[in-house]
């Protein structure tokens, strides 16, 4: 969790649930559901395997399976989903693409979440 006030600059990866009520400024990779709640300002990428956004994202959106937009919600970026949920009152400035057959989408759980999540070695300190 990301509390309210917190505020971080660089990505975030994640392999669980992940729940953002502050401010990121950078991507979000998550293998497992981001909630962004309505304090929450995210400037970067978000991807995850699901996703409830009730805050501000500002960047590209990927979710394998399903994306809900709340009645607070305000993104301005491309959406990459295959299920899609809007509620009366969220505002997307951006493209909407969808479906099992969406070429952004191939691999995000797999290949391409383990590449971005790749975990790099501690430097060697010199005795």
């Amino acid at each position: 969790m990301i509390s309210e006030g917190t505020h971080i600059k660089g990505t975030i990866n994640s392999k669980s649930d992940l729940r953002i009520a502050g401010r990121i400024d950078g991507d979000c990779i998550c293998k497992g559901k981001i909630i962004v709640t309505s304090s929450a300002n995210l400037s970067g990428n978000l991807i995850a395997t699901d996703a409830d956004v009730s805050g501000f994202v500002d960047g590209t959106v990927k979710v394998a399976n399903r994306l809900t937009l709340r009645q607070s919600a305000r993104v301005g970026g491309d959406i990459f989903t295959k299920v899609f949920v809007v509620e009366e009152g969220a505002q997307l400035n951006g493209s909407c693409k969808m479906g099992d057959n969406s070429s952004e989408l191939d691999g995000l759980l797999d290949a391409e979440y383990a590449k971005l999540t790749e975990i790099k070695e501690p430097a060697l300190q010199e005795s």
